[in-house]
């Protein structure tokens, strides 16, 4: 038997990337779904997402896709997994790769996000969603709490300069639990490369709150970090 035939005689599948976009906004974590304009399950909830094309690779589809949909590149995205069920799209036998994405939502380009009929909803009041993408949403939603314990990928959700309160209500968000004050800002002390800046934010109070930033050159250097 050829190595041609041998191709020959086993079945093609299609092959998908979904994208999990995760953003930031007042307090809550949002995720960035869209209505479906297409069968089949048009009109329903669902990830972004779409087939692999012939001469890129699954992580360039999976940024294509991104960028399509928010105008962004450069993103932090990481690979969830591969979902494969027999019967998860009734259109196709289709293989999907997912990823999850986290990005500033202010960054992101709202007219692309309006044309493609995509709303950010909080990730507390998801509706129905189509085929496996809730399973797709809570492995990505269980890699990211891992990650964001031992690595600064969750700065890439807050503006370049974010107070300390913005900060803990994002980890919150993201665990899904309260944080003693005193201890995470204890804690965020100890970390030289989160930086105070002499900018201060009034939009909450007359008083206001200091500004910081993280600077990746210093974190760099000793690579620690655990929340």
């Amino acid at each position: 038997m050829t190595s041609y035939n041998y191709y020959l005689q086993n079945p093609k599948f299609y092959v998908a990337v979904d994208c999990i976009i995760f953003g930031f906004n007042e307090g809550e974590l949002d995720l960035l779904l869209l209505k479906r304009n297409f069968q089949p399950a048009q009109g329903e909830w669902s990830l972004m997402g779409g087939f692999v094309q012939e001469n890129e690779s699954v992580d360039d589809a999976a940024k294509r896709v991104l960028s399509e949909l928010t105008g962004l590149t450069n993103v932090y995205m990481e690979q969830v997994g591969t979902f494969g069920q027999v019967s998860r799209d009734p259109g196709e036998r289709v293989i999907s790769v997912a990823y999850y994405a986290l990005l500033n939502i202010n960054e992101s380009d709202k007219e692309l996000v309006e044309r493609y009929n995509a709303f950010w909803v909080n990730i507390n009041d998801l509706p129905e969603l189509i085929f496996d993408h809730s399973q797709m949403i809570g492995q990505a939603r269980n890699l990211m709490r891992i990650k964001a314990s031992n690595a600064p990928i969750c700065f890439e959700l807050l503006p370049k300069s974010f107070t300390l309160t913005q900060l803990q209500k994002l980890y919150e968000a993201i665990y899904g639990d309260t944080i003693d004050k005193r201890n995470f800002r204890k804690r965020i002390a100890e970390m030289k490369y989160i930086e105070k800046t002499d900018k201060i934010d009034k939009s909450t109070s007359k008083r206001g709150a200091v500004l910081y930033r993280f600077n990746n050159k210093v974190y760099c250097k000793n690579k620690k970090f655990k929340i």
